[in-house]
């Protein structure tokens, strides 16, 4: 069964979508959404231009997401809108009876993402949230040295996010940069290193952290900094700026553990700086694992074997998606109160840190 996805929200990030879903033989595009026509028209000749086999002669074009889900051809639909409408339309999508993939970060609000969980397994609908990297093959050979001990005993993980968007940036759209629609620089640039950092090391058990903003006119932090307590009782690092000049360093991911040690880096989060395991000193990926950045036609892999299974548990479901907004949404309540903060955090929306500027 071809397996025939909507595509909700036609802006730059849908692009990667219909390029990874033209690479693949059992979905296809069958729709696209945006409120800019013109622009779903774009979308369509990019999924068209790289899709090697022949496209479907017509691909529907839907303005609104309501509209969208009332076709009862859609399996799944793919939510690329703005982050403060992810959780909304995904909770109409589940309820319409269609499978979900989620464009990071599922909700702006803890209470939204236990909902939205919820539902999926309730509907038994798949819910897939995009933390892509998990499904790039490099950091999954990493998992997976975490789990069979060959790392041993982990100390510490340092994330570093060093890149730059601009006023402009910011000041092109008027959601960009606000708290209750857009989310700040963690949500949205630090989210993917951060989730790495506690698929390796586990559970969330505290977090502690500072964020500050440099002189860009927008609502959301420009910088951050938080030390994480891990439930392996190794202790974590993020550091993050988006105000690094002239441009972006890049991404850096590092382990240090009772046998070896890993650091990641590079603007795509693929160049190996360090690979040391003791007694496996020859033990470095193939370049062929550490050039495959094919994250999200992997991602479209693991949707697919989901579906096909007729079960609702894929990598990435609710449940993990929101342990990385958990973590920040931490970070960002022990910037208001000076203290750490221990997981799980009862409750936090994003719209809670527009209130404490306006105090």
């Amino acid at each position: 069964m071809t397996i025939k996805a909507c595509i909700i929200g036609c802006g730059f990030i849908a692009e990667k979508h219909v390029k990874a879903i033209a690479g693949l033989k059992d979905i296809v595009v069958h729709s696209l959404c945006d409120i800019n026509s013109t622009r779903s028209k774009e979308i369509e000749a990019v999924y068209r231009s790289a899709k090697k086999e022949e496209v479907q002669p017509t691909i529907l074009h839907f303005t609104t997401a309501e509209e969208a889900l009332e076709n009862k051809e859609i399996d799944v639909v793919i939510i690329t809108v703005i982050s403060s409408l992810h959780a909304s339309i995904a909770k109409k999508a589940i309820t319409a009876g269609k499978h979900v993939i989620l464009e990071k970060p599922m909700a702006l609000s803890l209470e939204e993402a236990d909902e939205l969980h919820q539902l999926s397994i309730e509907k038994q609908k798949v819910l897939l949230i995009c933390h892509q990297l998990r499904y790039r093959p490099l950091f999954k050979q990493i998992k997976k040295l975490i789990e069979e001990d060959v790392l041993g005993t982990p100390y510490l993980g340092v994330a570093s996010v060093r890149i730059n968007r601009s006023e402009e940036y910011y000041s092109s759209a008027p959601w960009k940069g606000t708290w209750d629609l857009d989310g700040g620089m963690l949500i949205n640039q630090g989210i993917h290193v951060l989730d790495l950092l506690q698929w390796f090391l586990g559970d969330v058990r505290s977090v502690y952290g500072e964020i500050g903003k440099a002189n860009i006119q927008k609502e959301t932090e420009d910088y951050a900094v938080g030390v994480i307590q891990f439930s392996t009782k190794a202790r974590g690092i993020i550091e993050a700026n988006t105000v690094t000049l002239p441009n972006n360093i890049g991404y850096s991911l590092s382990l240090f553990c009772e046998k070896g040690s890993i650091s990641i880096d590079g603007p795509s989060l693929n160049k190996i700086t360090r690979w040391y395991i003791k007694g496996l000193e020859k033990s470095e990926p193939t370049a062929s694992i550490v050039n495959d950045t094919n994250d999200h036609q992997h991602m479209y892999e693991d949707f697919i074997h989901a579906f096909n299974q007729k079960g609702n548990y894929v990598l990435m479901n609710g449940a993990e998606g929101k342990k990385a907004i958990e973590t920040i949404f931490s970070l960002y309540e022990s910037s208001k109160t000076k203290q750490p903060i221990y997981l799980p955090l009862p409750t936090f929306n994003l719209a809670s840190m527009k209130e404490e500027k306006n105090r």
